[in-house]
């Protein structure tokens, strides 16, 4: 009676966490289906075509554009010896760590009609004004697509170069016995075996280009995700930012479904061969440079470029950016991600250890519904939030009414409802994080520990958690450093008079002193560096 106690008592904290995360989900779906609002009437009737038609426009534009990146730079360093291989084959990655606000920031500073570019252009060829002269506009839809193309494409790089390595060898070595080039071999052979981990790494930089705020907001390309902001901030109307949330849903679900439709009935079954010195193309002469100066090239435009930019800036503007301000911006964020980190990783323990001790399949469900807030972006999800914390604070204010007694807003106008909200989004990696570890430990040391007359808790304590802590302090790591770049919820939700690094850096940037927030924005840089080298890591002792 005790053992199946104990379960029931476990099935019902995991199940109650389950519930709790996707609760802000469930409320933004009914308030979307609700009688329609007078503003989500108005646009509808004006402008909603245009941001839907903008924010499908801005998926496709990000998503060819990191293809035309991610996918040569991915075959050159998986199966091509040439000058620096295995240094791009990391550095490469590293654009993942800069937010893509901050280059976007960058770039309208350097390629801007004030910016030093164009004043050169005009110094040497004595132009007078832009009647003069033609030159690219970066604040444009095309500019936005560009700047978060150069961030995100290392996902898809990734995932590609990824597959390359997991494929079949011989396969390449064939086409070359057949007399194909390697830019055949590439084309007929490595692109359609890949083909699911392109879908696959298309997928989810469209889900990060759909809710990309910062970036479209400062160039002022309206999207759906600026129209959630607007909407809030501007109309004040939950019920109008909740449909057009729900449109951003319904765009997300059907770029699952189409990545999950194009799998179907698909399987590519292949006989591993390992990848070595001796099995890669050695390209020699004006081809191996070539193929070194793409790769220099990318990494300049996407990371060293924006980065020098970003310390001459912090070293010019000491004085004014190093500052009490920064200091206070960045405890107030580290607080933040602490709990949030904490959170997660003692929600996930609980969910996950559930899973272990219940056989059945249906324990698997309490996780999957606590990681749906992961797929929905930072506005929506502050969105989402907001409905169900609203309506609490509405209900406790009514009831302690009586007493003389208003609280105000309790929950949704503190520091708890950006927290929760984080909390909804991260979950998921941590539980990820924490699932792969939970995997590697032996189910016979459970048995060991039940034969011992010890309880689900005292394994959970003495036998599981001594196993996981590599797992706990990587999951911990990943939610702590998305904490410190999340920038639309953090915006939202917010309570008066507190900033993070993130809405500081924005702050600055919208009021055109990037210069000032420099070293706030070089401080997430550097923290967002943390997961790559892990993961690099990773990959050089898979690949050993």
């Amino acid at each position: 009676m005790h053992v199946k106690f104990s379960l029931s008592r476990w099935q019902l904290i995991a199940w109650l966490i389950g519930l709790l995360l996707v609760t802000p989900l469930g409320f933004l779906l009914f308030e979307s289906l609700q009688g329609d609002s007078d503003v989500f009437q108005h646009l509808f009737d004006t402008v909603l075509w245009d941001y839907t038609r903008n924010t499908l426009m801005l998926i496709a534009g990000v998503g060819l554009l990191s293809c035309i990146i991610a996918l040569p730079l991915a075959w050159l360093t998986a199966y091509c010896e040439f000058p620096g291989r295995k240094q791009f084959e990391w550095a490469l990655m590293l654009p993942l760590a800069m937010p893509t606000y901050l280059i976007a920031y960058v770039y309208t500073d350097l390629l801007d009609y004030a910016g030093p570019v164009q004043i050169a252009l005009r110094d040497w060829f004595g132009w007078q004004s832009p009647d003069d002269y033609w030159f690219f506009d970066i604040r444009t839809l095309a500019g936005a697509i560009i700047m978060i193309a150069l961030v995100l494409y290392p996902y898809l790089f990734l995932i590609f170069k990824t597959a390359l390595r997991e494929q079949s060898f011989k396969l390449v070595q064939a086409s070359q016995l057949m007399g194909l080039s390697p830019l055949q071999s590439f084309l007929r052979v490595s692109l359609p075996l890949g083909r699911g981990a392109i879908v696959a790494g298309v997928t989810l930089i469209s889900m990060e280009a759909m809710a990309d705020f910062a970036t479209v907001n400062y160039f002022a390309v309206s999207t759906l995700t600026t129209a959630v902001y607007d909407t809030w901030l501007g109309y004040y109307s939950l019920t109008a930012a909740a449909k057009i949330s729900g449109i951003m849903l319904l765009i997300l679900f059907l770029t699952i479904m189409v990545e999950r439709f194009s799998r179907r009935n698909q399987a590519v079954y292949e006989r591993q061969s390992s990848v070595n010195s001796a099995t890669l193309y050695r390209l020699k002469g004006s081809a191996a440079w070539a193929a070194s100066l793409a790769c220099t090239v990318v990494l300049v435009l996407a990371f060293i470029l924006p980065v020098g930019v970003l310390v001459k800036y912090a070293i010019v503007y000491a004085d004014e950016a190093w500052n009490g301000a920064f200091f206070n911006y960045a405890w107030q964020s580290f607080k933040v991600a602490v709990v949030v980190s904490i959170a997660t990783i003692l929600l996930s323990l609980l969910v996950l250890f559930y899973q272990r001790i219940a056989k059945q399949a249906y324990p698997l469900i309490p996780g999957r519904l606590a990681s749906t807030g992961y797929a929905l972006p930072g506005t929506v999800l502050a969105i989402a939030v907001l409905l169900p914390l609203t309506q609490l604070d509405d209900a406790l204010n009514n009831w302690l009414e009586p007493f003389g007694l208003s609280p105000g807003l309790l929950l949704s106008g503190t520091l708890f409802a950006m927290i929760f909200a984080y909390v909804v989004r991260f979950y998921a990696i941590a539980h990820g994080a924490l699932e792969s570890s939970f995997l590697r430990i032996s189910p016979s040391l459970d048995m060991a520990s039940q034969s011992m007359g010890k309880g689900p808790l005292q394994t959970l304590w003495r036998v599981h958690l001594p196993l996981l802590k590599r797992g706990i302090l990587t999951a911990g790591l990943l939610v702590f450093i998305e904490c410190m770049k999340e920038l639309p919820a953090a915006l939202l939700l917010r309570p008066f008079n507190f900033e993070t690094l993130a809405t500081h850096v924005f702050q600055y940037v919208s009021d055109e002193q990037l210069e000032l927030a420099s070293i706030s924005a070089l401080f997430i840089v550097l923290v967002g560096l943390i997961p790559l080298y892990f993961v690099n890591r990773s990959m050089e002792q898979n690949h050993s």
